[in-house]
């Protein structure tokens, strides 16, 4: 399968059919460009090296949202969530989001309060073209 973000052909593993569809939807219904986007991206947190599934960006090039994504046969738990929280302690995303493809938990994040929200929220520069 080709991975628009990266812009090039990707083993299509179930987790990675699940991260397309996450960055398709994002790309094409929420008009997020996908030059915005940043697969894989790897950091360091308290000298342990990550790597978080999507991250995606702002306009101005601050994380807007860090996306954690699971293969469809895994149920996602605390852990999952924990993981994708770890990884916002570096990003500082306002919002967080794991998914498996069909379940999908979307968090708004400020401070140590977190608020589960009911579906995803409007990128800050949805009025774009998504070009």
């Amino acid at each position: 399968m080709k991975d628009p973000v990266r812009n090039k052909s990707v083993a299509e593993t179930p987790e990675e059919a699940v991260r397309q569809a996450v960055i398709l939807y994002l790309h094409r219904e929420r008009n997020i460009p996908t030059g915005l986007m940043s697969v894989e991206k790897g950091h360091v947190n308290r000298g342990d090296s990550k790597r978080a599934d999507l991250v995606v960006y702002d306009r101005k090039g601050a994380p807007w949202m860090v996306v954690e994504c699971k293969a469809p046969s895994i149920k996602l738990t605390q852990a999952a969530l924990n993981q994708v929280a770890r990884y916002n302690q570096f990003y500082k995303a306002p919002y967080v989001l794991v998914t498996n493809g069909t379940t999908h938990y979307c968090a708004h994040v400020q401070d140590e309060l977190i608020t589960f929200l009911t579906e995803l929220p409007t990128w800050p520069d949805s009025k774009s073209n998504g070009n």
